[in-house]
């Protein structure tokens, strides 16, 4: 009966170390998912505050350089029409990179969201 005691005891750490792990593994899962939603929740953040800013400082700036124009060309809807044009030609340049800039994104999203830090 001695050999089944030792399997029994070998069998029962091996259960023990298995749960051990898998506890941990379940820990260590909870903690990443708790990190890479800090992370998300943070830089939703950020990027509504400095985006906001941005936006606002954009909108005076267009105006400001629409009445600049107009005042130039001594007309000011043409003044207008002119930061319209510069718009739309930037908005036309974004849309044809579009593809290039999401692959940007995903690289750097993708680097942080997956990185490997596991201390062993």
């Amino acid at each position: 009966m001695n050999v089944f005691e030792s399997i029994g005891e070998k069998t029962g750490r091996a259960a023990d170390i298995g749960e051990n792990f898998l506890e941990k593994s379940h820990q260590y899962f909870k903690l990443k998912v708790f990190q890479q939603l800090t992370y998300a929740v943070s830089m939703v953040a950020k990027l509504l505050a400095v985006g906001t800013l941005l936006v606002l400082g954009l909108i005076f700036g267009a105006f400001a350089g629409a009445i600049h124009l107009g005042k130039l060309f001594e007309n000011l809807a043409l003044g207008y029409l002119s930061v319209a044009a510069i718009f739309f030609i930037i908005g036309l340049i974004i849309y044809m990179t579009r593809k290039s800039i999401s692959a940007y994104v995903i690289m750097k999203i993708g680097a942080k969201f997956y990185e490997d830090d596991i201390d062993y």
